[in-house]
Formats: C-alpha cells, structure tokens, sequence
C-alpha cells in the first residue's frame, strides 16, 4: 500500500525523468525559449485582463463591456495556449523543487483565487452588464472584483518574477 505522499512524489519522480524534462534541463537555449514563450503569453492575458478591468473601472466608457469583453477574449484564450504547456514544460524540469517553493504554490493560489473572481464576476455582476454597457458606470461590486482582479495578476507576475531567486 502506497501512502498519499509517495503516489505524489512518484509522478513527480516519473516528470522529472521523463525525456522532456531531460531536454528542458540539458538543451542550452530550450529552457530559456520555454521562459520567454510564457512571459510572453502572461504579458498578452495580463494586458487583456487588466484592459478589461479598466474599462469595468470606468475607463473608456464609450466603449462597450461586452464588445470589449468578446474582443480581449481571443486575445486571452490564445495566451492561454502559450502559457498552459510553456509553464508545465518548466514545471517538468524540476518538479520537486516548484512544488516545495513556496512562492510557486503562492503563484497558483493567486492564480486560483483571480480564476474564482472571474467565474463569480460572470456569474454575479457580469449578468445585468446591459444596464452599464456603455456610458454609465458599473456597479461597485463589478469594481470591487475589477481592482481585485488587477491586484492579483499583478501579484502572480510579481510570484513569477521572484521564482527566479528563490
């Protein structure tokens, strides 16, 4: 019988000796390609995000929510695709030593919790969007969870950041 710890730490074994960590740990130029290739794709789903959370905060208020909303969308759905296996690729290269920093776990609880703010913008202020589409300010919760979400991408940029030395 294996105990719950041992099931983790042997998937994690099997990572970080699978070819693809091997790679990201031996070839000189994949690992720092890899980097940029998710710097790159937070940029793109920071910026799209936060233009988002702007306008919920009241700029541009000639702009509509939901126009802006479908159009930033792509934009964010295709960092996504960079930065999902660009991030795993890392992670693979030194499993146990992202999975006991305690920045990295602190990197996807903020991540988690802006996820969270997100689903209970949509389902919560995000519905009676049509009364403040264009011209008129959003409600003070629509705010609240814009500046929310503003501070906390800021913080998992920052995680990300202090990864590099910790």
């Amino acid at each position: 019988m294996q105990l719950e710890g041992s099931v983790e730490q042997g998937w994690m074994d099997r990572l970080g000796d699978s070819s693809l960590a091997l790679a990201m740990r031996s070839e000189l130029w994949l690992y720092p390609l890899v980097e940029v290739v998710h710097i790159v794709g937070f940029s793109v789903l920071v910026g799209a995000v936060v233009m988002f959370d702007l306008r919920v905060l009241g700029l541009s208020k000639d702009i509509a929510v939901t126009a802006l909303a479908r159009h930033l969308l792509r934009w964010a759905v295709g960092a996504l695709l960079l930065i999902m296996p660009a991030g795993l690729m890392m992670f693979s290269a030194h499993p146990h030593d992202f999975a006991g920093n305690n920045v990295f776990i602190l990197k996807l609880c903020l991540i988690a919790v802006a996820g969270l703010n997100a689903l209970l913008f949509h389902v919560g202020p995000y519905r009676s969007v049509h009364r403040w589409n264009i011209d008129h300010t959003a409600p003070a919760l629509a705010r609240l969870q814009a500046l929310l979400s503003v501070v906390l991408w800021i913080a998992v940029i920052g995680c990300g950041r202090l990864l590099a030395y910790t």
